[in-house]
């Protein structure tokens, strides 16, 4: 079994090489790609165990060491996806204070759970047989597990803690890079910030206009990566800003109320501009 379950992670990780660079550069849009390629591996690792003998020496040692390290992947690249997609569409500062959030539930994950953790991470064995054998029915070790809605045929009470300790564990340097990466463009851009200081209704009137104009990526960016990338480029949280448009469109009286200060000022500067230019 143990020949078996190495020869399918040499095919997986050969698999997840080719991927990853996708992975890296829009989890959005890939980590679904790693995830489908896992799941096969998962169905083929569960069918070759079952219909396997193992002694209960063997039987540990699949689910303390082997199928985790498959099952943690599938955690890993399922919770990057969710990180990614709850992100708030919002300033750089806004984004770290989510990073930042999502890498203290991780912190609190090995906390909730640091007895077992050290168990495991010292390489203990006298709760093996409690932890890592199918059907050990004791309620006092499976109350936080999620022993009692899985299939019993191919997991044990904590096989899955154990992999949640190692996406954890993944998913901690994951987010401090992405922290580590925030901060270093901060500081290389600092001192050309510019920060806006108008109203939010005036930007969000104005993104919406320029959306509607088709003036980015050949009208190609939405809504949100154009709310985004002025979030960073301005240094301001835009929040709601599709509640804002909906206010801004059930307005009573003018509803491009920024737009048209925009047109009349800059009237204004250039009928200035001719009158100078006019001038003996």
């Amino acid at each position: 079994m143990k020949n078996f379950a190495n020869q399918l992670f040499l095919q997986l990780d050969l698999q997840l090489t080719k991927i990853l660079p996708l992975v890296e550069e829009d989890p959005i849009q890939n980590c679904s790609l790693a995830i489908n390629i896992l799941m096969e591996g998962y169905e083929k690792l569960r069918t070759s165990y079952i219909n396997h003998t193992t002694s209960q020496e063997e039987e540990i040692d699949f689910f303390k060491n082997w199928k985790p390290k498959l099952t943690s992947q599938i955690i890993y690249f399922n919770e990057m996806f969710n990180i990614e997609c709850n992100k708030p569409v919002a300033s750089e500062k806004t984004i770290r204070k989510y990073y930042n959030t999502q890498l203290k539930k991780r912190e609190q994950f090995f906390i909730d759970n640091a007895e077992f953790y050290r168990y495991y991470r010292k390489g203990n064995q006298y709760l093996d047989d409690k932890y890592f054998l199918r059907n050990q029915q004791d309620s006092k070790l499976v109350m936080d597990s999620f022993y009692f809605q899985i299939d019993k045929l191919f997991a044990t009470s904590h096989d899955y803690k154990v992999a949640q300790i190692l996406s954890n564990e993944k998913l901690q340097i994951y987010l401090i890079a992405k922290l580590k990466s925030s901060t270093e463009s901060k500081a290389f851009h600092q001192e050309k910030v510019l920060k806006w200081t108008g109203s939010k209704v005036g930007i969000i009137e104005l993104i919406y206009a320029l959306h509607t104009e088709g003036v980015f990526n050949h009208g190609a960016a939405d809504i949100g990566e154009i709310v985004q990338g002025f979030s960073r480029t301005f240094d301001i949280d835009l929040g709601q800003f599709h509640r804002t448009f909906y206010e801004i469109t059930n307005r009573k009286s003018e509803r491009t109320k920024f737009i048209t200060s925009l047109r009349e000022n800059l009237l204004n500067r250039m009928n200035n501009s001719d009158e100078h230019q006019r001038l003996p």
